[in-house]
């Protein structure tokens, strides 16, 4: 079989405008850990930090992990519509800072962001062009597990969390995309998440972020 006949035309490149990655899912499930190895990976991604109010746990790297940031200078930042969203969750507070994701957007690099279901909602209203991925555990049982191996909560706040992420599995029609993240098969939930970017990334009608 002969191949086609060239009309000697070339392909006209595909316009890739830079993409927002929303990473979301419930509390003890992997996200971090995820970030943690697709950046050892070198995969090509801006990774925004979140401040907080919350105190630095011990394995944790302020600027890395989180913004350890005192209540007052939070609340400061806020009055000054300094993020791009914010919520209370656990009683801390948690932000997104605008510059970090506003500065990489306009020079055409793709942005990912960890944030909780609360906070994917509020993206999903101002910036419906994002792509949104849920991060899941295998089952509650698995999650509940992933939790008490953190050692970072009291009895009470180990159970609020695992109520919050029941009702946060419910959550699932705000995202576009679920990836699984299995035990000790960190790996392939990094391999799926990229694999969706790679995706976004070969669309016909690509989707642009307006800021």
């Amino acid at each position: 079989m002969k191949p086609p006949v060239s009309s000697g035309q070339p392909l006209l490149p595909l316009p890739t405008l830079p993409l927002l990655i929303v990473l979301s899912g419930p509390s003890g499930v992997g996200k971090d850990a995820v970030l943690s190895r697709m950046k050892a990976c070198g995969y090509p991604l801006k990774y925004v930090t979140t401040m907080t109010t919350r105190l630095r746990r011990p394995n944790e790297t302020d600027g890395k992990d989180y913004h350890f940031a005192p209540t007052q200078k939070f609340q400061e930042m806020l009055k000054n519509n300094e993020f791009l969203e914010h919520a209370e969750v656990y009683g801390n507070w948690y932000g997104i800072p605008k510059s970090e994701v506003e500065k990489p957007l306009e020079m055409g690099e793709d942005v990912i962001v960890k944030i909780d279901i609360q906070g994917a909602a509020t993206i999903r209203k101002m910036m419906p062009q994002a792509v949104f991925i849920f991060l899941a555990p295998t089952s509650m049982d698995d999650l509940r597990t992933r939790l008490k191996q953190r050692h970072t909560e009291s009895p009470a706040d180990f159970a609020l969390r695992l109520h919050v992420a029941g009702d946060e599995m419910k959550q699932l029609s705000l995202f576009d995309y679920v990836v699984i993240n299995k035990w000790d098969k960190l790996d392939q939930a990094v391999a799926d998440i990229t694999g969706i970017i790679r995706a976004e990334k070969c669309r016909v009608m690509p989707q642009g972020i307006e800021l």
